[in-house]
């Protein structure tokens, strides 16, 4: 039976991110957006507080707690601001998740155990100038030589480009079978022939650290395929089904914040003699926020529960990020119509959420992407077939049978 009452751990957990985004972030955040500064400290300071593993098990550095208890500190922490749930995102669900997944017992202690204590930061290179949703389009090849594979391409919109010090890189080692020839690596960026470039001007995320990779006949050691030659492609998928669910999760902190804000705004602002939140039409935008925030938190802790249990949620995956993120959007747009003029000026923090919001819409599968997956579903042109590796259930303890 699905029960999503929070522990007194996971009520803990959320106080806990709370009250670190409202002292650490929150005063600081219009000053970073402004700059396009991303503060690399806030992530020593997450791992202080083991957030950097929240959902990896303690025998690899994690804190070992549940997949929803990563859902509330993605939430909390985009109430703060996208770009620090961004981080998590890409560092726990994409890289370290996948980890989990996919690695030899080798490769985690390498890898993921500095990763999960925040040690070391990881990140995830998939996008292409000219690949996004169609994968199979990469042109990134890692061609086998001796006990080698020698990297070559490049990869575009890599959050972390700058500051992770592990990227899962994805790249073609046979061509011919497209899907079926693109292979997993772990690629360190201290290796020859390794570069980053960040990229300014974006509409939202700016706090962000987001970029390019650059793979100029890097040499990674054959010890560093992740999984077998030719199931990248799956890998790739199953990391989604993760970096998903993390964004799904920070889309209810979006909502959540601009429920807040313009609550506050609400009691302070008046007209026509009386306080705004008295007008109906304002009051239609207020209960369409909190509808949003509580449908969305049942589909992310619905996919929650199917990843606790180490079943596939592919499907209730893409549910989750497709209509979470919709509503964050229409959250934030709403949030900016009741602040009027001052919406839009950055005195208020709604326009940043504004911004902010676009991006979850299109990236880790565009809204297009996903209502065709969900019609493919209920169709029947689509199904959730196993994988050769998932997630393992928590508790951990009981489940490290099923860890690969």
């Amino acid at each position: 039976m699905m029960d999503f009452s929070l522990t007194e751990e996971q009520e803990l957990l959320r106080k806990t991110v709370r009250q670190f985004v409202d002292k650490e972030i929150n005063p600081y955040i219009r000053e970073w957006d402004e700059k396009q500064h991303f503060e690399s400290s806030i992530l020593t300071r997450l791992a202080d507080l083991g957030l950097m593993g929240v959902c990896i098990p303690e025998q690899y550095g994690g804190s070992g707690m549940d997949y929803n208890s990563l859902a509330i500190v993605c939430e909390e922490l985009e109430r703060g601001d996208t770009a620090f749930r961004t981080a998590v995102s890409v560092h726990t669900g994409l890289n370290s998740m996948t980890l989990l997944q996919w690695g030899n017992e080798e490769q985690k202690q390498k890898y993921l155990t500095p990763q999960a204590k925040g040690e070391k930061v990881g990140a995830f290179g998939l996008t292409e100038p000219n690949a996004g949703s169609d994968v199979a389009a990469m042109q990134t090849t890692a061609v086998k030589e001796g006990d080698y594979y020698i990297l070559n391409g490049s990869k575009t919109w890599i959050s972390l480009c700058d500051v992770a010090d592990h990227f899962l890189v994805f790249a073609y080692t046979d061509k011919s079978k497209k899907h079926h020839g693109i292979s997993a690596f772990i690629v360190e960026r201290k290796w020859e022939g390794f570069s980053s470039k960040a990229i300014k001007g974006k509409l939202g995320i700016r706090a962000g650290n987001t970029g390019e990779l650059f793979f100029d006949n890097v040499k990674i050691p054959k010890e560093n395929l992740l999984g077998l030659e030719g199931e990248g492609f799956k890998i790739a998928m199953a990391a989604l089904d993760n970096g998903r669910f993390t964004v799904a999760a920070g889309a209810c902190g979006t909502i959540m914040a601009s429920l807040e804000a313009s609550l506050k705004y609400c009691h302070e602002r008046s007209t026509f003699g009386k306080e705004i939140g008295k007008h109906q039409l304002v009051q239609q935008m207020i209960a369409k926020m909190e509808a949003g925030l509580v449908q969305s938190r049942l589909l992310v802790f619905r996919a929650g529960w199917l990843k606790n249990q180490g079943k596939r949620n592919t499907r209730e995956t893409s549910l989750a990020k497709w209509q979470a993120c919709d509503y964050a959007w229409e959250a934030a747009n709403d949030a900016v119509q009741i602040h009027g003029a001052y919406g839009f000026s950055n005195e208020y923090p709604v326009e940043r959420y504004l911004r902010n919001a676009k991006a979850p819409v299109i990236y880790e599968g565009t809204r297009e992407i996903h209502t065709v997956m969900q019609a493919e579903y209920v169709l029947g042109y689509r199904e959730d077939k196993p994988l050769l590796s998932i997630l393992p259930a928590w508790p951990f303890e009981e489940a490290k049978e099923t860890v690969k």
